[in-house]
C-alpha cells in the first residue's frame, strides 16, 4: 500500500529523472500495491518545453511516447507478481488541436486510464516558472483572478470534451500566483467556475486526484486545496491519491502529510485503480476503480515509513 495514479520518468519526460523501470522498482520497495505510469502526451512544436526544444522534433516526441507504451507493457509484465501496474498518460489541453492529438492516442493505444490535466492558459505554461506564469497573467489582463477564471474555463472545456477518469491537480493554477495558499477566498467568479467544474466531474463519475506534489513544491496544502475538496465531497464526488513523481526520489513523497490532510477534509473513502473492479469506463475495459475506507487505508504499515 498504497497507490499512485500519476507518475513520470526521466526516460520519457525531459524534466524528470531515472528510468521507468527504476521508478517502478522504487514503488515496489516502498510497498505500493498499485502504480500508474502516465507520461505526458506528444505535443506540437509550438508547445515544446525548453528541455525538449533542443532534443526533439514532433516526430521524435511522438516516437518517444510510442516507446513508452512498449516499455510500460514490458515492465508491467515483468513485475506483475509484485505490483499492479496501470498504463495511461497525462493529457495536455493547450489549443484546439489538443483534442485531435488526445483522441488519436486513445484510438491508437489500449490504456487503463488517463489523467486529465491543464498546464497552460492562453497556450502559455502556468507551472513552469514565475516569469512564464506572469506572461500568461498578462494575457489574461494582468491579475491573478482573471487568469484563474480563464484557467478554470479551459479546464471545463477539457472536462466536457474528454471526461477524464482522473482529474489531475485540479487547482494547479494557484502554484505560482501571488497568494498560492489563499484557497480562492473572496474570488466570486473563480469560485463559481470551480463549482461548475466540480459539478460536471461528479456528474460523469470522474475522480478528483489528491496530489501530494503541491506539498513538495512548497504549498501548505496538496492539490486541490481544502475548500475544493470539501465542496466536491458535498457533491458526493470520489477521490484518489497520487504522488505525481518525476523520479525515484519523489515516489510516495509527502504521503504521510497527504494522509493527514485527507483526515482533515472529512473524506471517508479513497478510490484506486483495480483491474477487477465491477464499475468500469467503457473506454477502458481492463481497469476500473474500487474504493477503500480511509481508516482502513491508514492501517497499512506503509504509512509508518512514509515521508
Amino acid at each position: 500500500m498504497p497507490y499512485s495514479h500519476h507518475s513520470h520518468s526521466g526516460q520519457f519526460c525531459g524534466h524528470a529523472k531515472n528510468t521507468l523501470e527504476e521508478v517502478v522498482q522504487t514503488a515496489i520497495s516502498k510497498g505500493f500495491q498499485s502504480f500508474a505510469m502516465t507520461e505526458h502526451i506528444p505535443r506540437h512544436l509550438a508547445d515544446f518545453y525548453p528541455e525538449e526544444e533542443k532534443h526533439h522534433t514532433e516526430e521524435s516526441l511522438a516516437k518517444l511516447f510510442d516507446d513508452f507504451t512498449v516499455e510500460a507493457a514490458r515492465v508491467r509484465e515483468k513485475y506483475s507478481s509484485e505490483i499492479r501496474l496501470f498504463i495511461g498518460f497525462e493529457s495536455e489541453w493547450i489549443r484546439p488541436e489538443s483534442l485531435d492529438m488526445i483522441r488519436g492516442l486513445l484510438d491508437k493505444y489500449t490504456f487503463d486510464l488517463f489523467v486529465g490535466s491543464v498546464h497552460h492558459a492562453h497556450t502559455i505554461p502556468i507551472d513552469f516558472d514565475r516569469a512564464t506564469y506572469e506572461k500568461a497573467r498578462e494575457k489574461a489582463g494582468g491579475v491573478d483572478e482573471r487568469l484563474f477564471e480563464d484557467y478554470f474555463d479551459s479546464q471545463y472545456e477539457m472536462l466536457q470534451k474528454l471526461q477524464p477518469p482522473v482529474v489531475g491537480h485540479f487547482d494547479l493554477i494557484r502554484l505560482l500566483s501571488d497568494a498560492p495558499d489563499a484557497n480562492f477566498e473572496g474570488l466570486k467568479g473563480v469560485w463559481e467556475r470551480i463549482q461548475r467544474n466540480l459539478e460536471y466531474i461528479a456528474s460523469y463519475g470522474g475522480i478528483l486526484e489528491l496530489n501530494s506534489a503541491g506539498l513538495r513544491k512548497g504549498l501548505a496544502q496538496p492539490y486541490p486545496c481544502l475548500g475544493v475538496c470539501q465542496l466536491f465531497l458535498r457533491l458526493r464526488g470520489r477521490f484518489t491519491i497520487s504522488d505525481d513523481s518525476h523520479g525515484v526520489d519523489q515516489v510516495g513523497t509527502n504521503y504521510a502529510r497527504l494522509l493527514e490532510f485527507i483526515k482533515t477534509t472529512g473524506i471517508t473513502d479513497i478510490s484506486y485503480a483495480d483491474s477487477g473492479a465491477a464499475r468500469k469506463d467503457s473506454r477502458f475495459p481492463n481497469a476500473g476503480f474500487s474504493s477503500i475506507a480511509v481508516v482502513e487505508l491508514a492501517q497499512f504499515p506503509f504509512w509508518k515509513d512514509a515521508q
